[in-house]
């Protein structure tokens, strides 16, 4: 395929656990098949990217250690130059931010007078975990921050992948989409996914107007004046707490802690070696349900990474030490 004069670019976005990565995986795939080139821009809050073995020997950028939306915004604009490089060329751009990055942000970053030559922004594909969104849009549930950051990520969709809507019945449905129907514009499709399948075509489609990723509707549309997204910067309400290097675990132990982790830890990843199995095992943990998969690389490090907004890190980490590793002492 020849190299287009702008690289179509796709914004991944979608709060914790709701399936961006998976959906990301099955639009690489695709791409290959079809010959294409595709170039990937992931962020994590975290100083490592626990997922990173999953894109060996693709053109890859990891952004680590910062919300793309906000701390290393900066950082995006200047690392989206290597994809500009004729060495570095592609079909296609994927950028998976955080789950707790706002897009409207990310698209802020691409209409960089820079940039702007260089590529050209398709859609913004927000996905929801169905499961757990009602309760995330309570009050009484969830905090503030979570609804502000949810709804930021849903208005600014230009398509919504429902996903998990084979844990919802169908009264459950019913009242996922007329919160929906509140926030969202008329014209924003939605589209019910199990495990993130959904045809390539769908999610390729151009959503986006050219006015859209103009610099200045773009500032004004997401209502930050250069002083309010400093204040954003630093009152960003969600962290990454990281622990690294340890021994194996027993799996049940380690289940049973991770579920009685408290209500302000959203997501869970990393990458253990278990006792009673041989090997080094990714692990996934969101809605309270943990998934464990055996690693092809076992020359990886362990790592715990937890995502949260005002987690108590010391109790973790002591809770840690005491009921999974049970090497605390008081």
């Amino acid at each position: 395929m020849t190299q287009p004069q702008k690289i179509p670019t796709y914004i991944l976005s979608g709060f914790l656990g709701s399936g961006k990565t998976t959906v990301l995986l099955k639009m690489l795939s695709d791409f290959k098949k079809r010959g294409l080139k595709p170039g990937i821009v992931l962020n994590e809050l975290g100083q490592v990217n626990v997922e990173g073995h999953m894109f060996k020997g693709e053109k890859l950028l990891e952004m680590l250690d910062g919300c793309i939306c906000c701390t290393i915004q900066d950082d995006l604009r200047e690392e989206l130059q290597f994809f500009l490089q004729e060495e570095n060329a592609v079909d296609v751009l994927l950028i998976e931010g955080t789950g707790v990055a706002n897009p409207k942000e990310i698209l802020e970053a691409l209409t960089d007078p820079r940039l702007l030559d260089g590529f050209e922004t398709q859609s913004i594909i927000s996905l929801a975990d169905a499961s757990k969104f009602l309760e995330y849009q309570s009050i009484f549930s969830s905090s503030r921050e979570i609804r502000e950051m949810l709804n930021e990520q849903m208005t600014s969709a230009t398509l919504i992948l429902l996903n998990k809507m084979d844990l919802v019945n169908e009264k459950t449905k019913e009242k996922i989409y007329k919160k929906l129907s509140k926030l969202l514009k008329a014209d924003v499709e939605i589209i019910e996914t199990v495990y993130g399948e959904v045809e390539l075509e769908e999610l390729l489609k151009k959503r986006m107007s050219t006015i859209a990723v103009s610099l200045g509707d773009g500032m004004e549309e997401a209502g930050h004046s250069h002083h309010n997204h400093e204040h954003h910067h630093h009152e960003h309400p969600f962290k990454a707490f990281k622990i690294e290097d340890f021994p194996a675990v027993e799996r049940i132990r380690f289940e049973k802690w991770l579920k009685k982790l408290p209500g302000s830890v959203l997501r869970g990843k990393g990458m253990v070696s278990l006792a009673s199995l041989s090997g080094l095992y990714q692990f996934q943990f969101a809605s309270k349900e943990l998934e464990i998969e055996r690693m092809e690389d076992p020359t990886c490090r362990t790592c715990l990474i937890l995502i949260g907004y005002n987690m108590p890190i010391e109790e973790i980490r002591t809770s840690f030490q005491q009921e999974v590793l049970q090497t605390y002492k008081v």
